[in-house]
């Protein structure tokens, strides 16, 4: 066999010499663009040969701190291609940890969008190893533009127009040689460090082309929700460009209104986001006359979907609602929620029970689940955590000590708690910090919010754990209603009643104006649970 790496390079050059002419469409803070794949790999290249003339060598990493849009995307493809690193930063992170993940990682130059300077002016007295500083903008003035703290900076399409549009990729990329790296957002402690391969991403895009997963092909129009930033928008810039797919990238504060327009007059065949974003989206589908009927699905990861969000796409809106599974560790994609082919024939109900489920492990990669008793019985019943092991499956954290808690001979510990059942389809009962013990018996809180999401007048749940003087932790639920919507926490619990044990059911219902989340969308938990430790106080005070 010819041993022939496998490299980001091809992807793009693939790209380039095959789909010259199908596009990405970019929307930014000007309105919308469109490239061809042709242009796009010009630009690429420019943008490579500009980088090198600024000093990146083989293995220097650069940051990104972008939203979705044409310049990211040509960075995916420049920063890899000339053997440097592609460091995706959070924007939503607090500046704090900005700084540390800029540090940490020693990011030797930032590409910066125009509308968020001010939040890298704001700490580049802290920034250690910054050597220079890159304004993506529409317009071209900003070469060392003396309004910014910010020296030197230079003009991403000045630095574009005087580039090299021929300019030859690196030539001697090893497949192992770390392609791009991200940091988790971490909600207790500092972001940890995870670094990709350019073998990892390429055999991860591998992965989304077959037909019993995402199925990404060059007829389809892809959309990125899912942040850049956030797991390399889940690899879909990466497979998209290599299989030659149309893209429509968001650009700055996507809205459920601006989404929904998006996927209309774009004709958008796939999408992906977490359920926060499809929460949105349903309720702009209810206010508004949209056309929908390009999708032929939603992705949807990051946490568990509950059954209702699937319902009501699929049943009001026939679009069909696919459910994933992955982490800032897998690149991310682990499990993917498909019916096999003898389900076809069950009711839609039963079929819904499966495809709320996260779903069956990928091809190429392994996982199991064990506790303290070894691993666990593949009956949907018994509880473990969720362990993954794979070719795109990160080996360690990048220098950092938590390395020894979670990577262990040879296996990736999730912090996932997980039913497995005997067909091999995958239930995320919790995180291990966010289940509930209560008088000696594990309680889910995925389960209760996906259960009270399903009430037609809730828009938003989150289930925490309360101290309990006798039972040690009990269930409280936080709740956002709809718009226009009364429900009361009799109600509520009435609800779950048939769906739950008695000692399952929470003890109080606190109705708030919105749940916290973290900075890719996901519930923040920590910040609830002192609110649900309060209520249970005064309960018992009264």
């Amino acid at each position: 066999m010819m041993e022939t790496p496998l490299t980001i390079v091809q992807m793009i050059e693939r790209a380039e010499k095959y789909y010259p002419t199908k596009e990405i469409i970019s929307r930014t803070a000007s309105g919308i663009h469109r490239f061809s794949y042709k242009q796009l790999g010009e630009r690429t290249r420019s943008l490579a040969s500009a980088l090198t003339k600024l000093g990146v060598q083989k293995g220097d990493r650069v940051g990104t701190f972008a939203w979705n849009h044409h310049r990211h995307l040509e960075a995916y493809f420049a920063i890899p291609s000339i053997g440097a690193v592609l460091h995706t930063i959070n924007i939503r992170l607090a500046p704090e940890h900005i700084i540390y993940i800029i540090n940490h990682s020693e990011d030797k130059i930032l590409l910066i969008d125009e509308d968020l300077l001010p939040l890298i002016e704001a700490v580049k007295d802290e920034l250690k190893t910054v050597e220079s500083f890159i304004v993506m903008s529409d317009q071209k003035n900003h070469m060392e533009n003396p309004d910014s703290g910010l020296f030197p900076l230079y003009s991403y399409e000045k630095l574009v127009e005087e580039g090299d549009a021929s300019f030859q990729f690196e030539a001697d990329i090893d497949e192992y040689d770390p392609a791009g790296m991200c940091y988790t957002s971490a909600t207790t402690g500092k972001p940890k460090g995870v670094v990709y391969s350019h073998r990892g991403i390429v055999l991860h895009s591998f992965t989304q082309g077959l037909a019993d997963t995402a199925g990404i092909c060059e007829a389809d129009t892809v959309m990125p929700v899912v942040p850049m930033f956030h797991v390399n928008a889940w690899g879909l810039p990466f497979s998209a460009t290599w299989f030659g797919a149309t893209q429509v990238l968001p650009g700055p504060g996507p809205t459920p209104k601006i989404i929904a327009g998006l996927i209309e007059n774009h004709q958008v065949t796939l999408s992906a986001g977490v359920p926060t974003i499809w929460i949105g989206l349903l309720n702009e589908l209810e206010k508004g006359n949209y056309q929908m009927d390009s999708l032929r699905a939603i992705l949807c990861g990051g946490s568990s979907a509950p059954k209702g969000i699937i319902r009501a796409f699929e049943t009001t809106y026939n679009i069909p609602f696919i459910h994933a599974y992955g982490m800032t560790e897998t690149t991310p994609l682990v499990t993917l929620a498909k019916l096999k082919s003898e389900h076809r024939s069950l009711p839609y109900e039963e079929q819904l029970e499966i495809r709320a489920t996260q779903g069956l492990v990928v091809p190429g990669i392994e996982v199991k689940a064990i506790n303290d008793q070894g691993e666990v019985k593949p009956d949907g019943k018994e509880m473990g955590e969720l362990l993954i092991r794979g070719p795109w499956i990160a080996d360690e954290y990048y220098k950092d000590e938590r390395s020894k808690e979670a990577f262990r001979d040879g296996w990736l510990y999730t912090g996932d708690v997980v039913t497995m059942d005997g067909e091999g389809y995958i239930r995320i009962v919790d995180r291990t910090k966010d289940l509930i013990k209560s008088g000696g018996e594990w309680i889910s809180s995925v389960d209760l919010e996906n259960a009270l999401m399903a009430h037609e007048g809730i828009f938003e749940a989150a289930v925490v754990a309360a101290p309990h003087p006798k039972w040690q932790e009990r269930p409280v639920a936080c709740v956002v209603l709809k718009e226009g919507k009364t429900v009361s926490k009799e109600e509520l619990i009435e609800f779950l009643r048939p769906q739950f044990a008695k000692w399952w059911l929470p003890d109080d219902v606190l109705f708030v104006n919105e749940i916290p989340k973290t900075s890719v969308g996901k519930f923040l938990k920590a910040a609830l649970r002192e609110k649900a430790a309060e209520a249970l106080a005064a309960q018992k005070q009264e």
